[in-house]
């Protein structure tokens, strides 16, 4: 009707007071829902507290005497055994370490729960009773750190990085060149009378731009070893790592080709398709189960060294991911520029249900600090409440 003309309307002003008129209970109510934020969900996590009579647990004055990673695995019910990277060995002095040295990695064993359990720290002596890692690379490269575990019917499962030297000065003079899986076909006996073998991961990369790998923190759920790892890409000119999981029937753990990677909602064989599921990741953290919440809970240092704690919690073992929650500040941090604090993870053996155990470890820059500070080096572990049974 009115096609190839111009229309010229100027509404009268009784127009436009009649049409805000009726407009403005509207425009009124629109305001207030802008202005009105959305009913909060009950907070999850308490407030988090050190736990000074754990802490003590660890804290040796001769022979094992200090150790990062700090992960858990459960055994049996009444047994946990924990998974030491880095360790001093040697002797606790006026609050130094003394004739102390550093093995690659160690064990403890700790039967009960609590303050009363019981702790027993596994250390390998070479034939001249010199101490010596645990667990070395079946193809003598480098050495290992221990990475997580799970325990599966009749077997148990090491997850170890294997690393190497650069030559670059520092605390920081080493690279991951792999990741290996350790087999324990006896792991109720003794540790030092382990019968293991020893797997090279293929799904992994190692290069100046991309660094892929699995075996940071594993989960046990139905009939499936979920495997998380991180994906780790510096190609766009930042470094920024992100969290990625597989998994495998339980009985078919050591079949690299029965292994799948979760990618888009799907379950691929290509490990390069895996999908980022969460961003600021560290290259150790845990994921369990939590039966109060009936979620899945990811504990990880944010981006790796950092003062805080973070925790995310899923429906499912591979997300959605809620956004991180800091559910603790360390604060060794604050007290000196050379300390750092990094290795947080959960220890859903030791939960009572109506708690979380965290632990996370404070190093520093200068090597002889560690060396002159025996506040330092130490699994340093912390409770927190769950608040609330519903998110």
């Amino acid at each position: 009707m009115f096609e190839g003309k111009k229309l010229n309307y100027r509404p009268s002003t009784e127009n436009v007071v009649e049409s805000l008129a009726m407009k403005l209970p509207r425009l009124a109510m629109a305001l207030l829902l802008i202005a009105s934020p959305a009913a909060a969900s009950p907070p999850i996590f308490g407030v988090a507290r050190p736990m000074p009579g754990m802490n003590a647990q660890f804290e040796q004055t001769n022979n094992w005497i200090g150790g990062d990673g700090v992960s858990s695995v459960a055994l049996t019910l009444e047994r946990t055994l924990w998974l030491f990277s880095d360790t001093w060995v040697g002797s606790v002095r006026d609050g130094k370490r003394v004739n102390a040295r550093i093995v690659n990695n160690t064990l403890a064993l700790q039967d009960g729960h609590g303050t009363k359990a019981k702790l027993q720290f596994v250390i390998r002596h070479d034939a001249g009773g010199k101490p010596t890692a645990f667990l070395v690379p079946e193809n003598k490269q480098g050495w290992f750190w221990l990475h997580s575990g799970a325990c599966v019917g009749q077997r148990l499962y090491l997850f170890s990085m294997q690393m190497q030297k650069t030559g670059d000065r520092g605390v920081f003079g080493f690279r991951q060149s792999g990741e290996w899986l350790g087999v324990v076909t006896n792991p109720l006996a003794s540790p030092l009378q382990w019968r293991i073998e020893q797997y090279q991961l293929l799904c992994t990369e190692f290069s100046a731009e991309h660094e892929r790998t699995f075996g940071a923190a594993t989960l046990t759920d139905g009939e499936y070893l979920y495997i998380y790892g991180t994906d780790e890409d510096t190609r766009s000119g930042g470094r920024e790592r992100y969290l990625a999981v597989a998994r495998v029937p339980t009985n078919e753990v050591t079949d690299f080709s029965a292994w799948r990677f979760y990618a888009g909602g799907q379950w691929e064989t290509d490990y390069r398709k895996a999908s980022h599921l969460t961003d600021r990741m560290a290259t150790e953290y845990s994921v369990s189960y939590l039966p109060k919440l009936s979620e899945y809970l990811l504990i990880y240092t944010d981006r790796g060294m950092s003062p805080k704690i973070q925790a995310r919690t899923a429906k499912s073992p591979w997300g959605k991911w809620s956004a991180p929650e800091t559910i603790f500040q360390c604060p060794e941090m604050g007290k000196d520029k050379k300390i750092f604090c990094y290795a947080a993870k959960a220890h859903p053996e030791e939960e009572t249900g109506d708690a979380l155990i965290i632990s996370y470890v404070a190093n520093s820059f200068d090597v002889g600090q560690v060396i002159a500070d025996a506040s330092l080096y130490w699994p340093r572990f912390v409770q927190v409440p769950l608040a609330s049974g519903e998110k």
